[in-house]
């Protein structure tokens, strides 16, 4: 190994280190909520997670919170369900690189007009992705979030999050993928972690949970 390499081994070794502890410190007391177990809930049914209360705050609050550009998109799945969605590329959160994905709560009329309207198609691995108007973009960027999905650009050990969340209510594990679900229904919280995989956080109103379990349970097995 050459000095010059030796070098970049060890700054991506530190880089490494200083991101695992943003996870394991407390962080500042002023920016708690850049942090993912930081969760609050304002009413016993909702949940607030970095600054952002699901079902409630709209999406261009997200942006300022985020102080970042999101990229809109309108997919419509094989199964012909339409899905609005709020994409950050890289967001800093106490020290960690991460993306964040909002799904946005757009009444079915509305999800309707804004696909008829749309002004490109295109094919995804999972389904279409449609262009939407300047007029549609700005008028999602007013409507509430309906769920948050967290992907921190790291790869993580399993006892970091049994530090950080404790025990989860249930753990489910899909029977195509292998992908292990770990299920916080209290906090609306499903992790997702895999062999090799980089985790993903995603959260829901505690009330809307049932939703999110349902397709796992359809399509996975319970982990004792």
């Amino acid at each position: 190994m050459t000095t010059e390499s030796k070098i970049y081994w060890g700054v991506g070794i530190f880089s490494a280190i200083l991101i695992v502890s943003a996870f394991f410190s407390p962080g500042d007391p002023k920016r708690n909520d850049d942090l993912p177990w930081h969760i609050e809930h304002p009413t016993p049914d909702s949940v607030r997670v970095f600054g952002l209360t699901l079902g409630k705050s709209a999406t261009n609050e997200a942006e300022l919170r985020f102080r970042e550009q999101a990229i809109p998109s309108l997919f419509k799945s094989p199964e012909g369900q339409l899905i609005a969605e709020i994409f950050f590329e890289q967001v800093n959160l106490a020290g960690l690189p991460s993306r964040v994905v909002l799904t946005i709560d757009v009444p079915d009329v509305e999800l309707q007009g804004m696909y008829e309207r749309g002004l490109r198609m295109a094919s995804t691995g999972s389904g279409k992705m449609i262009t939407m108007t300047a007029d549609d973009i700005a008028r999602l960027r007013t409507l509430p979030i309906s769920s948050l999905t967290y992907l921190p650009n790291l790869r993580l050990d399993d006892g970091i999050f049994l530090k950080r969340f404790g025990q989860p209510a249930q753990r489910i594990q899909e029977n195509k993928s292998g992908l292990v679900h770990w299920l916080y229904p209290q906090h609306g919280l499903d992790i997702t972690l895999g062999k090799g995989m980089k985790p993903l956080l995603q959260f829901v109103p505690p009330k809307d949970f049932d939703k999110l379990v349902s397709p796992l349970m359809a399509n996975g097995e319970v982990l004792k």
